[in-house]
C-alpha cells in the first residue's frame, strides 16, 4: 500500500472523484410507477374523493421526495408535503416513519384528514389520524385484511404478521375470522411465509407491509393509497376507522449479558421459571416474549398486557433476572 502511495497509484484502487458510484436517468421508469397507483386506484379515488380531504406527507427526505407529490397529484388528492429537500445527508433526520413528532404537530396545526409518513428509502410507511394519533402497522394490517375480507379477496383469511406484532392484532383476527401468522422478526419471513401458502397480505409493526396482488415488497406510496382508498370509500375518519382494533400496551427492555451467554436464556431454570410465572399471571390478557439479539450481548424482554405501569414493572423484574444469571 505504501509503494502504491509513493508510485502515486492508490487512487486507481479508490473511489474517488468521479468515481463515486453512478447515476442515471429513469424518468421513464418514474412514470410506469405513477401509471401502477393510477391503474389501481384512480377510479375508486375519483369516485370518493372529498373536497375538505387533505392529506399531510412527510416524505423524510428520502427517496419519495419527488415521486409521492407526482402520485398525490395525478390522483387529485389534496395535499401538504414535509420534509422534501434532501441535502445527501439529511435523509431520515427528525422526520419521517421513525420520527412521528413533526407530523403529528403538522397535522394538528393545519387541521388535516390524515398524516403520511414514508421512511428513507420509501418501503415503509406510518400514518397519524386528524387527531394525532398513531396508526402503526399492525392497525394497517387490520384496517385492510378486514377491508379485503369484505371484498372477498383475503387470500385463505390470513395476515401474516411477526412475532413482535401486538397481541391487540391476534384478538382483532379471532373476532373477526381471520387467521394471523406469526413468523420471526423480518419482512423477509413474512414474505417468505406469504409465497410459500399463498397469502395476499402480511406486514410488520414498522409499517412495512406487503401486497402481493400488486407488490412482491413493502412500498410506502403503495400503504398509504390503500389507506386513503378506504377511509373515502367508506366515508369515514381516519380515528373512526382505527377503532376496528384494540392496540395493547407494550413495553420493549433490553438485558445486557455475556455475549457467550446470550443463547442460554431459554435453558436456565431461573429464567424459565420467572417468564412461565408472569406468562401465567396475563393468561389471555397479555404476553411475554424474550429473544435474543442478532447483533448485540443483548436479550430482548418484551411484555404487553393491560396496564402500562404494571407490565413495565414485571419487564423490569425479568431483565433483573436475566442479567444476574447471564452476566
Amino acid at each position: 500500500m505504501k509503494r502504491l502511495w509513493i508510485l502515486g497509484k492508490i487512487d486507481e484502487l479508490n473511489a474517488v472523484h468521479n468515481k463515486i458510484g453512478i447515476s442515471e436517468d429513469g424518468t421513464d421508469l418514474i412514470d410506469e410507477y405513477i401509471f401502477l397507483f393510477r391503474k389501481i386506484f384512480e377510479d375508486n379515488i375519483e369516485k370518493y374523493i372529498r373536497e375538505d380531504f387533505v392529506v399531510g406527507i412527510d416524505v423524510a427526505n428520502g427517496a419519495t421526495y419527488k415521486v409521492a407529490e407526482n402520485v398525490f397529484k395525478k390522483l387529485g388528492i389534496k395535499y401538504k408535503i414535509i420534509n422534501n429537500n434532501p441535502n445527501g445527508i439529511n435523509i431520515n433526520e427528525n422526520c419521517g416513519s421513525t420520527h412521528l413528532e413533526g407530523l403529528k404537530k403538522f397535522v394538528l396545526e393545519n387541521k388535516l384528514s390524515l398524516g403520511i409518513a414514508y421512511d428513507g428509502d420509501g418501503d415503509r410507511c406510518l400514518a397519524i389520524d386528524e387527531k394525532g394519533n398513531e396508526i402503526n402497522g399492525d392497525v394497517l394490517l387490520a384496517i385492510f385484511s378486514n377491508y379485503l375480507k369484505e371484498k372477498n379477496s383475503l387470500n385463505k383469511n390470513t395476515v401474516v404478521a411477526t412475532v413482535m406484532s401486538n397481541l391487540g392484532l391476534n384478538k382483532f383476527g379471532e373476532k373477526n375470522g381471520i387467521t394471523i401468522k406469526q413468523t420471526k422478526v423480518g419482512d423477509r419471513y413474512v414474505l417468505e411465509e406469504m409465497l410459500k401458502n399463498g397469502y395476499n397480505l402480511g406486514g410488520e409493526q414498522s409499517g412495512h407491509i406487503i401486497m402481493l396482488d400488486y407488490n412482491p415488497t413493502g412500498d410506502g406510496i403503495l400503504t398509504s393509497l390503500m389507506l386513503i382508498q378506504i377511509i373515502l370509500e367508506k366515508n369515514i375518519s381516519a380515528s373512526e376507522l382505527s377503532k376496528i382494533i384494540d392496540i395493547y400496551p407494550q413495553v420493549l427492555l433490553n438485558a445486557k449479558v455475556s455475549n457467550s451467554k446470550k443463547k442460554s436464556y431459554a435453558e436456565d431454570a431461573k429464567i424459565k421459571e420467572k417468564v412461565q410465572e408472569v406468562d401465567k399471571e396475563f393468561s389471555n390478557e397479555g404476553r411475554v416474549l424474550i429473544r435474543e439479539s442478532g447483533t448485540e450481548p443483548l436479550i430482548r424482554v418484551m411484555i404487553e398486557g393491560k396496564n402500562q405501569e404494571y407490565i413495565t414493572k414485571k419487564a423490569k423484574e425479568l431483565v433483573d433476572i436475566i442479567e444476574d444469571r447471564l452476566k
